[in-house]
């Protein structure tokens, strides 16, 4: 009877596996892909040496900000203002040229149609200085401005020269084709988007604001065209960042009685600080697969192979390990949650004297769906321990963005212009996990949007305000004829 019973109970747990396993492979066979299929446009560029050089003459001037304001200095910013005009008299000639801040700069390319909403492209002038004892390991001087054969080297190269002259080539390019834009172009070029662009782009978006303008949608720098950053994609990755993760800045510190080391209490300040650091690194806020992070598997999910279309297609089952796995790599961990970030320590000043103070530095990346106060909370409560003040650092500090809508004819229109310009790349939605100057004209703009269609391998990513920054000369003349054919569908 045991034996007969147990074969029933066996071969209703195989009927069950079957019925699952032959679900889940429907399943991962209906994950579908979500591409759209376009025309390839070709773009014949009048002089792209000329477009090389220019870019390559932007780099040779320091245009730098400084964490210090002290440290500013304006005069290369105002002799890269002089040149933009030399390198592009057309544009300084039919456009309108403000002066934002001193070193800001916004241009208007007025449209025919009064009545349809205006779309704002960014870029910013500033780049970061390089590391003091990094210089000679640059192959070429951060402020060359070097042409190779395959590469533009420089400091700015990839953040973010390469949209502003970019951005200024294409409007060049369409003013000599005859083209009238159909809907009113803002350009909107900050000078201090590395340190927040609480002076440039902020003070751009005010003046617009002023000016009661109201925008259909803004593009700035932000996810690039990833070739090996998501597991499982052999096609390159066009990642459209639809929101931003917020900052927070926070100081944990400690009060401790000064004396000699000779007679030390249990524990020190300098201890009580380690424990709550040890405690917070611990306790990482929670992750999951939702929002930005959710829509980007599921446009790039369906481009994998049959295996993870399985998984990807099967979220409701297989979450958890995803989560897992996600959860491995810095770069992807970031993507699921807010990332905690102990970046600064101090305490003490000399071996045999107890330390009056300690204190520490935790820099957040805000996932949209935590707020600041929710981080605050959790780590008074991850810490556990009152003698730790949790204190608001100066720096700026920003909610995540709102995000923008994938289903609007805004986000079409630059899903469109990516796979004309680049056929074979898998374009989807995905969140950025750095902060822009993007954040200033939310309260202007129906949609914000974060892209540059750079291309990046794993091993490009740490040339961003690392040592060797560069950008190929292939790639740059794609992003001319990217923001050419944007201008062209969104306003045309």
């Amino acid at each position: 009877m045991f034996v007969r019973i147990a074969g029933k109970v066996l071969s209703l747990l195989g009927l069950i596996l079957a019925v699952l396993g032959t679900f889940l492979v429907i399943r991962g066979a209906l994950f579908s892909t979500r591409q759209i299929e376009v025309e390839p446009v070709k773009i014949e560029l009048t002089d792209f040496r000329r477009a090389v050089r220019n870019l390559a003459r932007s780099i040779r001037f320091p245009t730098l900000s400084h964490q210090d304001p002290r440290q500013f200095n304006g005069r290369p910013f105002l002799e890269l203002h002089d040149y933009l005009e030399k390198a592009y008299p057309r544009t300084h000639g039919t456009l309108t040229k403000e002066v934002i801040a001193e070193f800001s700069l916004l241009y208007t390319w007025r449209g025919q149609e009064a009545g349809s909403k205006p779309v704002l492209l960014m870029a910013h002038l500033d780049v970061v200085p390089v590391e003091p004892g990094t210089e000679s390991a640059w192959t070429h001087p951060a402020f060359a401005g070097k042409i190779t054969k395959r590469y533009i080297w420089g400091r700015g190269a990839m953040d973010d020269k390469v949209g502003l002259m970019g951005t200024l080539e294409a409007v060049e390019w369409l003013l000599e084709q005859g083209f009238q834009p159909r809907r009113t172009i803002y350009l909107a070029f900050g000078h201090d988007e590395e340190i927040g662009g609480s002076a440039g782009a902020a003070t751009i978006a005010a003046h617009l604001a002023s000016a009661g303008v109201q925008l259909d949608f803004v593009l700035d720098e932000g996810m690039p065209i990833g070739k090996g950053l998501l597991p499982g994609v052999a096609a390159p990755v066009a990642m459209v960042g639809i929101a931003e993760k917020g900052y927070l800045t926070l100081e944990l510190a400690v009060d401790g009685k000064s004396g000699h080391a000779s007679m030390p209490p249990p524990h020190t300040a300098v201890g009580i600080l380690s424990t709550a650091i040890h405690r917070l690194e611990r306790s990482p806020l929670p992750g999951s697969i939702e929002g930005p992070l959710a829509l980007m598997l599921d446009y790039a999910g369906p481009e994998m192979d049959f295996l993870r279309r399985v998984i990807f297609g099967n979220l409701w089952l297989f979450g958890g390990m995803v989560e897992d796995q996600l959860a491995g790599k810095p770069t992807t961990n970031a993507l699921l949650r807010t990332t905690t970030a102990v970046t600064m320590i101090q305490g003490g000043n000399k071996e045999n004297v107890l330390p009056a103070k300690a204190t520490a530095v935790v820099n957040f990346r805000i996932r949209p769906g935590d707020t600041i106060a929710g981080v605050i909370e959790h780590v008074r409560a991850a810490i556990g321990d009152p003698r730790v003040a949790i204190l608001s650092r100066p720096d700026f500090s920003t909610e995540p963005s709102p995000v923008a809508e994938i289903d609007s004819e805004s986000y079409r229109t630059i899903e469109k212009t990516i796979r004309q310009i680049f056929p074979k790349t898998v374009v989807a939605p995905a969140l950025l996990v750095a902060a822009t100057d993007s954040r200033h004209y939310i309260p202007l703009a129906d949609n914000v949007y974060r892209f540059l269609p750079q291309r990046l391998s794993p091993k490009d990513i740490a040339r961003i305000h690392g040592i060797d920054e560069r950008i190929s000369v292939r790639n740059y003349k794609e992003i001319v004829k990217f923001y050419i054919q944007l201008i062209r569908n969104a306003a045309g």
